[in-house]
């Protein structure tokens, strides 16, 4: 079975990049007129088939209460509650911050502020290493002999990216499975400034490079400000009678398995919010 697994899952990787006809001409969805379909349903159903019955079980013996230690790695996933939302001090410090450069009566978070609210841009950059948007980069070829990172990789050779492992590569990040945006504050965390993007592959922002993102600045201004102004307008807490928000990721992606939901309460002045 192990032998088995391991083959699926590599299966499913070499799909990762397939483009199907029904892709381009979406009524032949569910044809499967070039045969890939199945072989990446295949693929998936021999993995779940291997993973879901032990990862099930792990579940129960939480939820009843027989399993109270952390043995593995599936353990830390079950159990782990991180974010700004389930850590009510990160909360709060950041929203202090904002006030103490915005304040909370005169105005609202402005582009200008952005510099100065270098815990906050922690936040959101310790959000983008634990929770990338897709699994993998686009793939590249080698166009001669390299060494990356003490690998050696030959001429031609294809190059697959996991921004996923990166971000939570506990040889580079200590505690790397734990929402902590002080990793990411230099010094005394005032003087220096905390930027979204990370040029030494660490984790995956905005790539880099001369493939990476053209609007890096623009992404870091529009994801800083989103992100104060949620915080600066209001407190949140988790819904109905939850203590904590559900950060289960999907079974066959990196998105949340539920919608993410929140209770919000305002916290400036009403003249400060439109009038919609």
């Amino acid at each position: 079975m192990e032998v088995e697994h391991v083959e699926a899952v590599l299966g499913a990787l070499k799909c990762l990049y397939w483009s199907c006809l029904s892709d381009y001409f979406p009524c032949l969805w569910g044809w499967d007129v070039d045969g890939k379909e199945k072989v990446i349903k295949e693929a998936n159903e021999t993995i779940r088939r291997c993973q879901d019955p032990i990862i099930d079980e792990r579940i129960r013996q939480w939820r009843s209460g027989e399993r109270k230690e952390m043995d593995d790695l599936l353990d830390v996933f079950i159990t782990l509650k991180d974010e700004l939302i389930n850590q009510p001090y990160l909360m709060a410090k950041a929203t202090k911050e904002i006030d103490l450069v915005v304040g909370k009566e005169n105005r609202m978070v402005q582009e200008s502020d952005i510099d100065k609210l270098n815990y906050v841009k922690a936040c959101a950059r310790e959000a983008f290493r634990l929770h990338p948007l897709l699994p993998f980069n686009a793939p590249h070829v080698a166009t001669q002999d390299t060494i990356v990172g003490g690998y050696f990789i030959p001429k031609g050779s294809s190059a697959l990216l996991s921004r996923y492992g990166l971000g939570r590569n506990p040889k580079t990040w200590t505690n790397s499975l734990k929402f902590d945006p002080e990793r990411h504050l230099k010094g005394d965390g005032d003087n220096d400034e905390v930027v979204l993007t990370e040029h030494d592959l660490r984790f995956v922002s905005f790539s880099t490079g001369r493939r990476g993102c053209i609007a890096a600045m623009l992404g870091t201004c529009m994801t800083t400000m989103l992100l104060a102004r949620l915080l600066q307008c209001f407190a949140w807490s988790p819904t109905g009678n939850a203590k904590f928000v559900d950060l289960t990721e999907a079974d066959d992606q990196l998105s949340l398995a539920t919608p993410l939901k929140a209770f919000p309460v305002t916290r400036l002045t009403p003249d400060l919010y439109p009038v919609i």
